[in-house]
């Protein structure tokens, strides 16, 4: 016999009409062929890996109960979600009920971005969009309504970062420690042998990693997404640039993590090439930060693109706008890079406004190819009326390790 639906099933659908109603929102309609919308299953409290091979919708009206639409050989995969369920065997019968599921609807959601804007948000096919609109409904982005469901932190994953960032912050000044008896002792370290010197704080703090954190000295710190290889990485010596950036979470179910970013200069006196450099970066995080903070104390909502506006400016006006080659900054979650708002109006322009009860990251960079590169990341979380940052205190300036 097939399950029951549950009760926490049956109060995120009515969470969600109540939302959809607060949109103007006839209806949200999720679409799935063999995992292509993970998206979907977390929106519906699914198992992302349950063994699915044929297509199948699930269309919530704001007004009405919900409808599945479900292949005849897998009628059960939706079991879980309440609303009646219809089967299809042939393409043409699929098309036929589908049509007739939204039937009278004007506005609905799919998890599609304009001109994929936001590819995090663009899971849905064109070949399914073109099906979906020769119904004659228009298509809004399901973006914002994704992180209501998807990225707003409960209380346990607030506190699940604050830890990660008290470890993280903890863990910098260990490995910056490690680097400065490694050179003021003459001993070999590496970019990797720091990494892995890392990653074993991390995991000595119960905390585990999607990936191996950056460790980069002088010209690979340029690199913004550089990563040591076990053999030929660079020995860290006196006068050099390190750069770390490393992520981790509790082990938990559904932890969230924390993502930070800090440089430190392995001698006595830091060059004024790389203090001014890394003073402009500080004014840019600061000029993003103070922003957010502004806007959600008068009670506004901003952009992801008007952060990154706010931080970019200060580079710009600095004279290295050419060198800050990515966004300012990304959405947090249970993975490192979540399915919030992102501060971009550069890689996209992600106008999904910034919400409550959500986290992202504020990281601007300035890389000077073939020189060194310098980069400040924090991680913002909002409250309603607030922004803060845990894993204080920030770095303020460039240290001289020695």
């Amino acid at each position: 016999m097939p399950f029951m639906h549950s009760a926490a099933h049956e109060t995120r659908i009515l969470e969600i009409q109540r939302v959809l109603r607060e949109h103007a929102l006839d209806g949200w309609l999720f679409y799935d062929f063999r995992g292509s919308d993970p998206l979907a299953y977390r929106v519906l409290l699914l198992d992302p890996l349950m063994h699915v091979t044929r297509r199948w919708y699930y269309w919530i009206p704001a007004h009405a109960s919900p409808q599945k639409l479900l292949h005849r050989i897998e009628p059960h995969v939706l079991d879980l979600l309440p609303g009646h369920s219809n089967a299809y065997v042939s393409w043409d019968q699929q098309q036929e009920l589908l049509g007739r599921l939204l039937t009278g609807s004007r506005r609905i959601a799919m998890q599609y971005s304009p001109m994929n804007a936001v590819p995090y948000v663009s899971r849905v096919d064109a070949g399914t969009m073109e099906l979906v609109r020769s119904f004659g409904v228009e298509v809004m982005s399901s973006g914002d309504l994704i992180q209501l469901f998807e990225a707003r932190w409960t209380d346990r994953q607030l506190d699940s970062h604050q830890y990660a960032a008290a470890a993280l912050r903890r863990i910098v000044d260990e490995a910056f420690d490690h680097v400065r008896e490694a050179v003021a002792k003459n001993q070999s370290l590496t970019e990797y042998g720091l990494q892995q010197f890392i990653l074993s704080r991390i995991g000595d703090a119960g905390m585990i990693t999607s990936s191996a954190p950056i460790a980069a000295v002088n010209e690979h710190s340029a690199d913004p997404h550089y990563a040591p290889a076990a053999t030929n990485s660079s020995t860290i010596t006196r006068g050099d640039l390190v750069l770390i950036d490393l992520w981790a979470k509790q082990g938990a179910a559904g932890s969230v993590y924390a993502d930070i970013t800090w440089t430190a200069y392995a001698g006595a006196t830091v060059p004024e090439k790389h203090r001014t450099v890394f003073g402009i970066v500080r004014q840019g995080r600061e000029a993003a930060l103070e922003f957010v903070r502004a806007q959600m104390q008068a009670g506004q909502r901003p952009f992801g693109y008007e952060v990154d506006a706010a931080c970019r400016r200060v580079i710009e006006a600095a004279g290295y706008g050419a060198q800050f080659v990515h966004r300012t900054g990304h959405s947090i979650g249970e993975e490192v890079h979540g399915n919030g708002a992102n501060i971009d109006g550069l890689e996209t322009q992600d106008t999904r406004r910034l919400m409550p009860r959500t986290c992202f990251s504020i990281e601007p960079g300035i890389y000077l190819q073939g020189e060194f590169g310098i980069r400040s990341e924090l991680d913002v979380f909002l409250t309603e009326r607030d922004a803060l940052v845990f894993g204080l205190p920030l770095q303020s300036e460039l240290r001289p390790l020695l």
